[in-house]
């Protein structure tokens, strides 16, 4: 199924397009998740664009639900819009 919008060039149907990006936040201190590159645990950052992302929603939301299911901090989902537009 093709998709075409008034606002995207035909010749560029990328530029000018938000890319959706989506991370998960602890509920207990509204902290975002990092994945931890020294071994690969899950670490706190203050800054969505610190955080891990998701390209798809349903990636983020299957991730939050295992780790509600394992306990401790709640986590949700959170849309972040990435890279910020340029047009």
């Amino acid at each position: 199924m093709h998709f075409w919008a008034p606002e995207i060039d035909p010749a560029h149907p990328l530029e000018c397009t938000q890319a959706e990006r989506y991370v998960l936040q602890r509920l207990s201190d509204s902290s975002y998740v990092s994945i931890r590159p020294v071994d690969q645990g899950l670490g706190d950052v203050s800054d969505p664009a610190s955080a891990y992302l998701f390209h798809t929603h349903e990636a983020a939301v299957r991730a939050a639900g295992e780790l509600n299911r394992l306990g401790g901090d709640g986590f949700d989902v959170v849309k972040v819009e990435w890279p910020v537009s340029l047009c």
